[in-house]
């Protein structure tokens, strides 16, 4: 539909190759450190910070692989509980952030993941790659205020309410939700004038939104109607290249959609991903409360 926020960027192209696997566990996550995915920062956070650091522990590609293979499928297992993928989502996009800086530990860390987890670790990255070559690096930090989503259950009840009256799956929606604007974190306009957390162009909201395009539960019902019109569900690959028109993106919605068709807690460990931009000069990590 429009040119999309560089919004993911967690990690840039990779060769993706490797065999055999190990089985892996995951290290206990500490009460303590989990956090309530409605939680907000006693202070508005103003500037952006460098990309966190990775736990000691992952020293090198197999430390990586065990933490990676963990983590994927710890998001996996029913009865994880909810505030638990707060740490869980950050622990994988650190992970995937990690392996993005050390592009020579690919092959190695996708031979050591058990073979059924192999297929997820090569969509998120092949997924991300997408995004990557589909933006490039900003020169300058965007001028976005980084705010706190809904609930992941709100969320996923708009989904459903969309995908109720549309027939468009809620894991497109939710795919469509992450790449656009990091679940809603982003406010602010497109480099071409979209704007909300689906990111309509103002000429497309009037033909297909109702409310307010800032709404989170009118933007994702909105997407719903202008996929449907364009195609879906019997078409989504045509509807998603109207929604923005270039292979890539189509290509990187399919995959995160992929991931949360064959586990529906694949959400939650996206929904809790943090927003960086690739600059020219290095990633960033834009906080809630950042105001660019």
């Amino acid at each position: 539909m429009r040119p999309v926020f560089r919004v993911i960027a967690t990690v840039v192209a990779l060769s993706l190759s490797g065999c055999g696997a190990a089985s892996q566990s995951l290290k206990p996550i500490p009460s303590s450190h989990a956090a309530s995915p409605a939680a907000t920062p006693s202070e508005p956070v103003s500037s952006p910070t460098a990309t966190p650091a990775s736990p000691a522990n992952i020293v090198d590609a197999a430390s990586l692989a065990i933490e990676l293979a963990g983590v994927e499928q710890a998001i996996r297992i029913p009865d994880t509980a909810t505030e638990e993928y707060v740490v869980l989502g950050q622990r994988q996009q650190q992970a995937y952030h990690l392996l993005a800086a050390h592009r020579d530990w690919v092959g190695a860390v996708l031979g050591s993941i058990p073979a059924p987890l192999r297929a997820v670790v090569q969509d998120n990255l092949s997924a991300a790659q997408q995004i990557d070559d589909l933006n490039g690096a900003r020169t300058t930090l965007p001028h976005w205020r980084i705010i706190d989503p809904p609930t992941s259950d709100v969320l996923l009840s708009y989904y459903r309410e969309s995908q109720q009256s549309s027939g468009v799956q809620w894991q497109y929606l939710a795919a469509i939700n992450l790449i656009e604007t990091n679940m809603g974190r982003i406010q602010g306009l497109s480099s071409a004038g979209a704007q909300g957390p689906m990111q309509f162009m103002p000429a497309t909201w009037a033909s297909y939104g109702r409310g307010d395009v800032n709404n989170p539960r009118d933007a994702i019902l909105a997407a719903g109607r202008y996929l449907h019109v364009h195609g879906a569900p019997q078409n989504m690959t045509g509807a998603i290249y109207a929604y923005n028109p270039s292979w890539l993106y189509v290509r990187a919605v399919q995959l995160y959609a992929k991931q949360m068709f064959d586990d529906s807690h694949a959400f939650l460990g996206y929904y809790n991903w943090q927003v960086y931009v690739q600059t020219t000069k290095g990633e960033v990590l834009l906080p809630e409360g950042f105001t660019g």
